[in-house]
C-alpha cells in the first residue's frame, strides 16, 4: 500500500484553480502532480476524476483550454485560469476556510467547566 489517499469529495475543483493560480497554464498531467507534490505526495490524483472535473470546470467559464506542445513534444491541451475562475476561487476558498474553522471547533479537546 502506497499510503497515499484519493483527493477529498468537493475539493478537487479548488485545487485545480488554485494550482492554475499559483503556476499558470499546466495540462492536466501537470496539475495532477502539482497537486501531488503540495499534497507532500499524500493525495493521489484519478485521472478517471481529474478529466470530467476539468471538463466541468471549462463548461462552468472558469477555466479555458488550447492546445499545444508538451515539454516531451507531445500533443497536450492546456487549461488556465479565467477571470470568473479566480473569482470562483476567492468564493471556494472562503467556503473551505470557514468549513475547516467550523470543523477544528469539533476536533479541539473540550474545555473543562469552571
Amino acid at each position: 500500500m502506497s499510503g497515499k489517499t484519493d483527493v477529498w469529495q468537493g475539493t478537487l475543483a479548488l485545487m485545480v484553480l488554485k494550482t492554475l493560480e499559483s503556476l499558470g497554464p499546466l495540462h492536466g498531467y501537470g496539475i495532477a502532480r502539482r497537486i501531488e507534490q503540495t499534497s507532500g505526495d499524500l493525495l493521489s490524483v484519478n485521472y478517471g476524476t481529474l478529466y470530467p472535473a476539468l471538463l466541468k470546470l471549462e463548461q462552468e467559464g472558469y477555466i479555458a483550454s488550447e492546445w499545444g506542445v508538451s515539454d516531451n513534444h507531445r500533443k497536450a491541451k492546456y487549461y488556465k485560469l479565467t477571470r470568473a475562475g479566480r473569482k470562483q476561487l476567492e468564493r471556494a476558498a472562503s467556503g473551505w476556510k470557514q468549513a475547516t474553522a467550523i470543523l477544528a471547533r469539533f476536533l479541539a479537546p473540550a474545555k473543562e467547566a469552571p
